[in-house]
């Protein structure tokens, strides 16, 4: 059995394993990747070998460290990407090949029927009632969006949001609040199964679940680079951040807000931004807009999202879905009962 692990930013890992009575009966690594001293490649492939093939990357890995004298240089991957390419050879865990996926363009909704979609979407991924999943919004209204463990006085102005009439809605995922008005954001989920992130933690999941995306955003000809913990930025500034949320059901939750064109007066009138946090994304005096996908690339929104599907399609197996009345339904269901019900939204005050 093979499997094979790409480590973000890093090297090919190849791995084949055989098992004997539930244990690795023989392992052998192969990849791009450096190593020294050459003896090494034994002692690594000897420390996983008859170990349970139930055990997790981070056992494997641990193994792995355990093995390993200090003089040893592993160059572009790390013990638990070997123990991740073990995972995905005995099955356990899955790469993006391993999938087809179902991709939904945008869709003009309230914006708080997106947030309930990213429930209702998720958990049927991990039911197994729909193929792991890409989509975009697109929305009529204004509204902040705060991260599921925000302050609401904390993060928004009651009276600027009144005045420019601007309401808020508390999502799933953790993060920071996004500032959405029409056209001004390109923001977009992906539901895969939890198997897709096997044997990587939520710092490292985040930057793998965003290598389409800085593909696709080279298309469109931004060099982009991934900051720790969840953003996404050029030598410009920060672009796009991500939030996440992992479902014991089986799906994780993963989705961006690329920043379009923003106005920033008014956003700093309904968000309770600091100058030290905005100065960021570019915003230096009154009157500024925050712009990179439109001012670095010089492409509309929509074709930007264009380009973007493109590349998914180009690079997965891709089927064009939408959303069923049933999924509409329940996520109506959810934006009444949940997600415009004060005791959802101010559960932190």
């Amino acid at each position: 059995m093979r499997g094979e692990y790409k480590v973000p930013g890093g090297k090919l890992v190849i791995v084949d394993v055989e098992v004997d009575d539930g244990h690795l009966s023989r392992v052998a690594l192969s990849g791009d990747f450096f190593l020294e001293p050459d003896e090494a490649l034994d002692d690594i492939t000897a420390a996983v070998t008859g170990m349970s093939a139930a055990a997790d990357a981070a056992q494997l890995g641990a193994a792995i460290t355990a093995a390993l004298g200090d003089d040893v240089a592993m160059i572009g991957f790390t013990p638990e990407s070997v123990g991740i390419a073990i995972r995905r050879a005995l099955g356990h865990a899955t790469s993006w090949h391993d999938h087809e996926f179902d991709l939904i363009g945008p869709v003009v909704l309230d914006p708080a029927m997106h947030v309930a979609l990213d429930e209702v979407v998720t958990r049927e991924v991990a039911a197994g009632q729909r193929r792991p999943t890409l989509r975009f919004w697109d929305w009529d209204s204004p509204l902040v969006v705060l991260g599921s463990f925000q302050s609401v006085r904390n993060e928004v102005d009651a009276d600027g949001a009144a005045r420019h009439g601007i309401g808020v809605v508390r999502r799933i995922s953790g993060g920071g609040a996004m500032f959405m008005e029409p056209g001004n954001c390109i923001t977009y989920s992906l539901a895969v199964p939890t198997s897709l992130v096997d044997g990587l933690s939520f710092e490292q999941s985040y930057a793998f679940l965003d290598q389409w995306v800085m593909g696709a955003l080279a298309d469109v000809g931004i060099e982009a680079r991934y900051v720790p913990l969840n953003d996404i930025a050029s030598d410009h500034g920060k672009i796009a951040g991500a939030a996440q949320k992992r479902f014991a059901a089986g799906a994780v939750l993963h989705h961006v807000t690329m920043a379009y064109d923003i106005d920033a007066d008014k956003m700093t009138e309904v968000l309770r931004i600091g100058r030290e946090k905005i100065s960021d994304k570019g915003i230096t005096s009154s009157g500024k807009r925050v712009d990179p996908m439109r001012s670095q690339t010089g492409m509309t929104r929509d074709a930007i999202i264009d380009a973007f599907t493109a590349h998914f399609r180009a690079r997965y197996t891709v089927h064009d879905s939408t959303y069923t009345e049933t999924e509409l339904a329940a996520a109506k269901a959810l934006v009444d009962s949940k997600f415009r019900d004060d005791a959802w939204t101010y559960r932190v005050p």
